[in-house]
């Protein structure tokens, strides 16, 4: 690594975006780059967009490729991470896409690879709502619900594989959505996406007249924000809906906290930040009710502070951690 290798990159390749953020040896950000992800736009596009977004960061922070000390990247789906190949992403359309080799022999930098929601919950970890928590454990409810943990300074992983898929613990013996035969999971009844397909029936049935009005029945339009809004406005049954499916969610916190004992529980995502007074509310009452009573002082649920930053900021300290373990603490 070379004397001036004092720089990170963060990249955040889960939902709709891509986002690399460069930052300096106090861990500030200098420069950032941004791009939309493709839906199946094939390996090799997809490859080179990562890497363009990556020269687009640098070209904005004014670094060369060689200040770099490594690059962390946060990914979807499940992942070799000896290999740091995504075994497969299908929002993307993509399988054994090799990143880390693609990135490396692009840029000449070493290059952790980890799941996205991971990262996230490194993020918060690190500089955010669970700061010097002995054991965090993060669900972030949106599309899917993705878990992660850290416990005593460690990500929870598996040998070669992630952990925390809280999004598949199977919740009823009543078959699920998700794969056909295969009891419901928490993500088949609590996700956004389940929010919003039982928000949908209401718009048809004429039970939520003003998310009519804002987005009608496309699954595709009926997002964290126009839930949100509709509620403000008066729809009743959306807020029914979305507090039944916290209350769910708090099934899953519970089977988390009686198995890790977390000192603190991070909610975020994008139903979170568009409804923290519902969300959170709804999931601490539930889990306050289900919760073994000897078990109820021993931990905290806290909202998220750091958004769309936290998986960049993970995945950067991930790097930092990986490659040059010799440095003091990043200073928050």
């Amino acid at each position: 690594m070379p004397d001036n290798s004092s720089h990170w990159i963060g990249f955040d390749l889960g939902g709709t975006k891509m986002l690399a953020v460069v930052l300096d040896e106090k861990f500030k950000v200098v420069g950032t780059c941004r791009k939309k992800t493709k839906g199946h736009e094939g390996m090799e596009s997809g490859l080179n967009r990562i890497n363009s977004v990556i020269e687009g960061a640098l070209e904005n922070a004014g670094i060369t490729r060689e200040q770099v000390g490594g690059l962390g990247i946060g990914c979807p789906g499940p992942l070799d991470l000896e290999k740091g190949v995504i075994r497969e992403a299908p929002n993307l359309g993509w399988e054994k896409v090799p990143v880390r080799k693609s990135i490396s022999e692009k840029f000449g930098f070493e290059v952790a690879v980890g799941n996205d929601v991971d990262m996230g919950v490194l993020g918060e970890y690190t500089f955010g709502a669970a700061k010097k928590a002995r054991c965090v454990v993060g669900i972030f409810p949106g599309t899917g619900i993705g878990g992660g943990c850290v416990m005593n300074g460690q990500l929870l992983t598996g040998s070669n594989c992630t952990a925390m898929e809280i999004g598949h613990i199977p919740v009823t013996s009543e078959s699920g959505l998700d794969r056909p035969g295969v009891p419901a999971t928490l993500e088949s009844i609590a996700s956004r996406l389940a929010i919003s397909g039982a928000a949908a029936q209401a718009v048809f049935r004429g039970q939520a007249p003003n998310l009519a009005e804002i987005a009608g029945t496309d699954l595709s339009n009926i997002r964290s924000a126009q839930l949100a809004k509709a509620i403000k406005q008066g729809d009743k049954v959306i807020a029914t809906i979305v507090e039944s499916a916290a209350a769910r969610l708090a099934m899953g916190v519970v089977t988390l906290i009686h198995l890790l004992a977390p000192d603190v529980v991070v909610l975020g995502g994008g139903l979170v930040e568009a409804m923290p007074e519902i969300y959170l509310k709804t999931v601490r009452q539930e889990v306050d009710r289900l919760v073994l009573p000897s078990m109820k002082d021993v931990f905290k649920i806290v909202q998220a502070k750091l958004g769309d930053d936290a998986a960049v900021m993970g995945a950067a300290a991930l790097a930092r951690s990986r490659f040059a373990p010799q440095l003091e603490s990043i200073a928050v």
